[in-house]
């Protein structure tokens, strides 16, 4: 019998990549890789001002170049031996549609404007609904809608994304039915089930960003949201009550997909979820495991029983919700704002002068200074890790907070900034890199403190992601400063892979996500092991990271 196949499609920051995954082995066949073409070229968004829009065509031609690219390079046919579809994405990143569920943007109307578009999760322009959100959570004397989110609500979220945008842009205001988030919009696009009444919305994206619990019968209440602002009055009829957990199929692939895409129509599509949470499925979580997903960002995600959680409500994370990342568990998710995106920005910086000095020297030919960009940007971080590599722990004298693009655990809050302190003139760039770096493994280490404060068990960890396959200093740092061994997850598609998981329980080939998991797991590729000598040096510094957040905190909040 000719082996079947499932596809996970891993929508990303920068990209969207879709993986032929063998059901039997788990083998990844194919891949391809799709760059979104307009947030390449930094359309639609503004870093000063923390706002981060990608249009909806990124993900519709991504979505079809991925499909088609990683089935050509499969033998003639291989597209009818699919049997599913699993679709994985960032979140929260929403849109305002109109009564079809067609996003904004898609209208000539809306084209160019990027409050039509999709809100990515690193957009912090919300910060002020966000503050509104929580302080009305705590005062206005009814349930407080935030406990299962951790008790603090983030300007990375649905509801603090869709006021600012209904206060900041009157047109987009009038002409938004409803809204959806990324990973309900494309199983409904690919099922023909866009009308935003009758999609199946996510369990995962509402459940952990949009205040969605079976406690209060769904969504937060018209009375609490009206409290808030009276700009979201009738919005809340105009959303959803159900949600589904991503074992469900969300429909059928319709033929003109099948068509685009040169699969089979009627192929089951699992209801969407978020990349972290897929991607923590496909780096095979189980119980008292805390999976990091590692990249731009971290997810921290973690599953737990319903007896060990019980009425426990955990605070300061990024909530606590049935079924999120595997059906029958409570979902647990924490996380970092910026991780891989602390080096990238360093990297930059550093780049300057090449950027901008470079071309103002006489004699150098435009195709060598762009070989020269290219090469010096490309070598940066391999260069920085090298030499910071040779330095010990404790060196540099230096001890930096993370908070770059804001704290999301413990606590969010993404109105801080980061720092670095014990800067003299003898500070060299390396140094300076390991200090950054050591400073995203301290803020990983307040996650898992936070989560032991709470009495959740760790017994290990699980990383996944791009960093852990390309940067072993960061790891074994990260390894030192939680004392922990960290196994790294084989899948170098561990988010696409989980998707296919799901595409594959979706489309009945297995009982449940935990016998896919078995069935097509990869297993870990390596693991790094703490130092004690270094985890000793480390146990003392982040004593002093966690004393100088504790002192700079309102400082840097308000600068």
């Amino acid at each position: 019998m000719a082996d079947r196949y499932v596809i996970g499609v891993d929508y990303g920051t920068d990209s969207v990549r879709a993986v032929v995954v063998n059901v039997r082995t788990g083998k990844e066949e194919a891949t391809e890789v799709a760059v979104y073409r307009r947030w390449s070229e930094g359309l639609y968004c503004d870093p000063g001002r923390n706002q981060f829009r990608q249009h909806p065509l990124d993900y519709i031609e991504g979505l079809e170049a991925c499909v088609k690219g990683a089935l050509a390079k499969l033998p003639a046919g291989s597209g009818e031996r699919v049997i599913g579809i699993g679709i994985d994405t960032t979140g929260s990143t929403p849109c305002a549609v109109d009564k079809s569920g067609t996003p904004l943007a898609l209208h000539e109307e809306f084209s160019d404007n990027p409050n039509a578009m999709f809100i990515l999760w690193k957009d912090h322009t919300a910060v002020d609904e966000a503050a509104l959100i929580n302080e009305v959570a705590k005062t206005w004397g009814g349930t407080d809608f935030t406990k299962y989110e951790g008790g603090v609500y983030s300007s990375e979220w649905f509801w603090a994304k869709i006021l600012h945008t209904l206060r900041h842009d009157s047109k987009v205001r009038q002409a938004a039915y409803s809204w959806v988030e990324h990973c309900d919009y494309l199983p409904a696009l690919l099922t023909g089930t866009t009308d935003p009444l009758k999609m199946k919305r996510s369990r995962c994206a509402a459940g952990h960003k949009a205040m969605w619990h079976a406690e209060w019968g769904g969504l937060p209440s018209e009375e609490f949201l009206t409290r808030i602002d009276p700009l979201l009055a009738g919005l809340r009829g105009r959303l959803f009550t159900e949600t589904y957990t991503s074992d469900v199929s969300a429909g059928g692939l319709v033929r003109e997909w099948a068509d685009r895409l040169g699969l089979p129509a009627g192929i089951a599509v699992a209801v969407g979820a978020f990349d972290a949470h897929m991607g923590a499925v496909g780096g095979g979580i189980v119980e008292k495991a805390l999976t990091k997903i590692m990249g731009t960002s971290t997810c921290d995600m973690m599953i737990a029983p319903y007896d060990v959680i019980g009425d426990k409500l955990i605070a300061g994370i990024c909530g606590q919700v049935d079924g999120s990342i595997i059906p029958g568990m409570i979902g647990l998710e924490a996380g970092q704002s910026a991780f891989g995106d602390v080096y990238a920005w360093f990297r930059e910086i550093l780049c300057w002068p090449i950027n901008s000095v470079l071309p103002t020297v006489a004699g150098i030919a435009p195709e060598a200074l762009a070989q020269i960009r290219r090469d010096a940007r490309s070598r940066m971080l391999v260069q920085l890790t090298e030499e910071a590599s040779k330095l010990e722990p404790g060196a540099t004298s230096l001890v930096a907070l993370d908070w770059l693009n804001g704290r999301r655990t413990p606590f969010a809050n993404q109105t801080l900034k980061g720092a670095v302190a014990g800067l003299t003139l003898g500070t060299t760039a390396p140094a300076i890199f390991r200090a950054l770096v050591e400073a995203t493994a301290f803020g990983a280490r307040a996650i898992v403190d936070r989560f032991a404060a709470e009495g959740v068990e760790i017994d290990q960890v699980i990383a996944l992601g791009g960093i852990p396959q390309k940067n072993d200093l960061v790891m074994q740092i990260t390894s030192d400063v939680l004392r922990m061994p960290i196994n790294v997850a084989a899948a170098e598609q561990a988010c696409a892979l989980g998707a296919a998981m799901f595409g594959a329980v979706a489309a009945g080939a297995f009982r449940s996500v935990e016998e896919a998991q078995r069935e097509m797991g990869s297993g870990f590729s390596r693991t790094f092991k703490p130092i004690d000598r270094n985890a000793d040096i480390y146990d003392k510094l982040y004593k002093e990271y966690l004393s100088m957040g504790e002192a700079l905190e309102g400082q840097l909040s308000r600068l």
